[in-house]
């Protein structure tokens, strides 16, 4: 009986605090990314359920009209092209000795991608992957 009573809780908990305003993704593919995003959460679970926390480096992307982006994440290298294809965003960065050790066979840093009218969040597709699950909510500043 306690075990059904505490299920119920539960249940009443989580549908008495759903949020209403939550944002529905947009199509990546359908959108052309330009603009500045700043890294402010990430998602991360140290072997239980995932939750967000305050990016300790707020990192921040800016995207072109015409495929180029530049990123603060690696000191040595700030450059590159980028594409979106069926939510997938793949980062080819333009230093020539700049191994990152991110990248997957292709040489490309890859991310599925959510876009928000607000924010977008990337999830690692190339490595590394974390097991647990990881992403990374940027705000759209520019």
């Amino acid at each position: 009986m306690k075990t059904k009573l505490s299920l119920l809780f539960c249940l009443i908990v989580l549908i008495g605090c759903e949020d209403t305003s939550v944002e529905e993704p947009r199509d990546a593919t359908a959108l052309l990314i330009s603009g500045k995003g700043k890294k402010t959460e990430a998602y991360i679970s140290s072997g239980g359920p995932q939750y967000w926390v305050d990016a300790e480096k707020g990192e921040t992307i800016t995207f072109q009209n015409n495929g180029s982006f530049s990123s603060d994440r690696y000191a040595e290298c700030a450059t590159g092209n980028f594409t979106v294809k069926e939510n997938v965003l793949s980062l080819n960065y333009d230093c020539p000795d700049f191994n990152p050790n991110t990248e997957n066979e292709e040489g490309l840093i890859t991310y599925s991608i959510e876009q928000f009218a607000t924010y977008f969040i990337l999830t690692p597709t190339s490595r590394p992957i974390c097991v647990e699950g990881c992403s990374y909510k940027y705000v759209r500043v520019e």
